[in-house]
């Protein structure tokens, strides 16, 4: 029995001509032109049917926190994690749970049901694991949380970093994170990477690591990463996020890097909203961009992410949680304009991280799960080139936020688009 009937949608792997998506028990039941009638039907009168976002990179714990306790004057990175480290010893379990919350929220009003967030483990109390975990429970099904514990000031750099790492994996995070271009030591970097590796093999985790964020061409973590990925089998389980280092490799040593890291299996993902004004600090002009060679590595068969990555926070003041956002800068970033280049985008917002993630049937097909956007807009061109508010928003056949009026409705309530304070 049919639950919910969308008439006259788009779907783009079907092309440019309008059917209609039958959703039964959480679960697509049938598409195609003229379906019979049953249960609640809508029309899409022409418009896109994508499959929901998943949002691979962000950072809930330091979410709305812009400004607190002050402005980062510079805008850089380094003034940034100077702030957090202020920040930090004022966190409580109810304000990370509020502000990653809130932020949760919008994300959802924006299509996105599958969050992956990186969470400062350098922290003895580990208040915003706590608070996280929590948040886990309490959305799971809604807005699906993966945790990765993530060792902001290094896994070796900070005192009993490892134990903290133990301590994050033992309550039960999704993922183990690192940072190895933070530690002070190569020979630590190093140490780092094939700690994690180790770790996620022994516990059975997914691996996602800050990997050679900084723009020093010297910075080759991500070679370390392939390598043991490829030595404890972990194949199609390792992400490696930021990557821009790599814009400053010599062609050489990325086509033999990239070509590791395809054979490797290693997903990546790129944050184009925080690099693209948090690299090339150091040049002069011409200032480099600050992104990973998305392009070479998409066109040898990479799986490639577009995170949102920061909403608000010490290290970027805006934001509000839309990855189209982030998909759209990259477009332009990234040069990621070809006709033959842009389908590549929506990808990486959609069935790309969802491989990332673990999700094996994200899209829009026969026994899928229903995690649906419906659009005004009749193709994905449309949707980057105006980036328009979503019509409605589906999770498991249900609807879970719509627009009302000029804002949204999500899990029944207005959403608050204002800032906290």
């Amino acid at each position: 029995m049919t639950d919910i009937l969308i008439r006259n949608a788009r779907i783009t792997a079907r092309g440019a001509e309008p059917c209609d998506v039958a959703i039964a028990g959480g679960r697509i039941a049938a598409i195609g032109p003229h379906l019979p009638g049953g249960g609640t039907e809508i029309d899409a009168a022409g418009g896109l049917l994508s499959p929901s976002f998943v949002e691979l990179h962000c950072h809930l714990d330091a979410t709305l926190t812009a400004g607190t306790p002050r402005p980062n004057r510079s805008g850089t990175l380094w003034e940034g994690i100077a702030l957090w480290a202020e920040i930090k010893p004022a966190l409580t379990e109810e304000s990370v749970y509020a502000r990653a919350r809130k932020t949760l929220l919008w994300m959802l009003s924006h299509g996105v049901t599958h969050v992956r967030t990186h969470v400062d483990v350098c922290d003895p109390s580990l208040v915003a694991l706590r608070a996280l975990l929590r948040l886990r429970e309490d959305l799971r099904g809604t807005l699906d949380l993966q945790l990765v514990a993530f060792p902001q000031e290094g896994i070796y750099a900070f005192a009993d970093g490892e134990a903290l790492m133990r301590e994050a994996i033992a309550l039960g995070v999704d993922c183990i994170g690192g940072i190895p271009h933070f530690e002070m030591t190569r020979e630590d970097g190093v140490r780092s990477v094939e700690w994690v590796l180790a770790q996620a093999r022994e516990h059975g985790r997914l691996v996602d690591i800050h990997c050679d964020e900084t723009d020093d061409d010297q910075s080759r973590f991500v070679e370390v990463m392939a390598a043991q990925t490829l030595r404890q089998g972990l194949s199609g389980k390792v992400t490696a996020s930021h990557l821009t280092a790599s814009h400053g490799y010599n062609g050489a040593y990325a086509g033999k890097l990239i070509g590791y890291m395809a054979r490797a299996g290693l997903h990546v993902v790129t944050n184009p909203l925080d690099n693209s004004v948090l690299q090339g600090r150091f040049d002069g002009y011409p200032t480099r961009r600050g992104h990973a060679r998305i392009k070479e590595m998409l066109q040898a068969g990479l799986n490639v992410a577009c995170g949102h990555d920061s909403v608000m926070d010490p290290w970027y003041p805006m934001g509000d949680g839309d990855p189209l956002k982030a998909a759209f800068v990259l477009m332009h970033y990234a040069q990621i304009v070809g006709a033959d280049e842009r389908p590549w985008l929506f990808r990486m917002l959609t069935d790309m991280p969802a491989a990332a993630f673990g999700l094996s049937d994200h899209a829009v097909a026969i026994g899928a799960p229903a995690d649906l956007i419906l659009w005004d807009v009749p193709t994905e061109d449309e949707a980057l080139r105006r980036l328009p508010p979503r019509r409605a928003i589906f999770r498991n056949g249900v609807l879970v936020a719509e627009r009302e009026g000029v804002g949204m409705r999500v899990l029944g309530e207005a959403l608050d688009v204002s800032p906290p304070g």
